[in-house]
């Protein structure tokens, strides 16, 4: 058996849908693409920048940079105290800008309080924004033609073409509307032919919007203040848990995962689900960045995995 085909089943109802072994394969292809950019010359390099000491932030930061190691990205910190100005922001993204050596540039977010976000990832250049959030990304994104889409929704449509769940003609509801996953991601699954519903903390009825969902998408994280039941879940629906919370020092998604797994027929574990595949799609984003400024072609495409956990077992 493919090593990659590797999944788990329910056997009362649901079938886990485990973004680990696609998120590996994933980052196995861009290692190999990385090291035939480097035969001629072409050589991807991750600038982050971390505002402020958020230890949430600093642990995924330093997860980026591990998984950049582990692909041949060469990748830099750049670590700025959390009194730094929003004019000394804009100039740090100014410098890497003009660093020939510099391919891709990440912002992590979120910034400390008084630093504005948007006008920061519209000072980074499109060309290395790696996290597809600037402005002309996102509106390629909206004309289908987006060679660098955010991380964490493109691996949300990735992990379901994986496990064979149909997006096309289906109804999809999103319990999220932020910028980072719930609006690229109506987007991207509008791209594929889905009926989208956006809900957010206005909706009225919100569990009856569930309950009409072939695919329903949860992103709050707030575990105490929101969890989706199977009260929520339509049988048989694909759920995709992107919330994370800390429950009694461990992470937890917005699912109440035993009970929503007996109704649902897919199912994304907290961890292992949607994270690696933010993580793999980084390192892609990365890839192409480079290929793109330096006019070099990658055979590899993430869609390529289409189906790839159909047959597991």
């Amino acid at each position: 058996m493919n090593k990659y085909i590797i999944s788990k089943v329910n056997a009362l109802a649901g079938r886990i849908m485990d973004g680990r072994p696609i998120g590996q394969k994933i980052r196995e292809c861009v290692k190999g693409e990385v090291e035939c950019l480097d035969d001629s010359g072409v050589r991807p390099l991750l600038a982050t920048i971390l505002v402020g000491d958020n230890p949430a932030s600093q642990v995924y930061v330093r997860n980026k940079h591990s998984a950049c190691r582990a692909a041949g990205i060469a990748s830099r910190n750049i670590q700025l105290n959390s009194n730094t100005s929003q004019s000394e922001l804009l100039g740090v993204i100014g410098d890497l800008n003009r660093d020939p050596n510099v391919t891709g540039i990440l912002l992590q977010l979120p910034l400390p309080k008084g630093l504005d976000d948007a006008s920061a990832i519209t000072e980074i250049a499109p060309e290395k924004d790696v996290d597809g959030l600037h402005p002309f990304n996102l509106g390629q994104l909206w004309r289908k033609s987006a060679p660098l889409t955010p991380c964490t929704p493109k691996g949300v449509v990735v992990l379901l073409k994986c496990y064979g769940v149909e997006m096309a003609g289906r109804h999809v509801v999103i319990v999220n509307r932020t910028k980072l996953v719930g609006r690229p991601l109506a987007q991207l699954l509008l791209n594929e032919d889905a009926t989208v519903t956006i809900c957010h903390s206005k909706t009225q009825n919100l569990r009856d919007l569930g309950r009409e969902a072939d695919i329903l998408v949860t992103a709050i994280g707030h575990r105490q203040q929101f969890t989706v039941g199977s009260e929520m879940v339509k049988p048989g629906a694909a759920v995709v848990d992107v919330g994370t919370s800390t429950v009694n020092g461990k992470l937890a998604g917005d699912v109440e995962f035993e009970s929503v797994l007996k109704t649902a027929s897919f199912l994304t574990p907290v961890p292992g689900g949607v994270g690696p595949m933010t993580i793999a799609l980084l390192l892609y984003n990365t890839l192409i960045a480079a290929a793109m400024q330096r006019n070099a072609q990658i055979r590899f495409n993430p869609e390529q995995l289409t189906g790839l956990m159909i047959n597991a077992s």
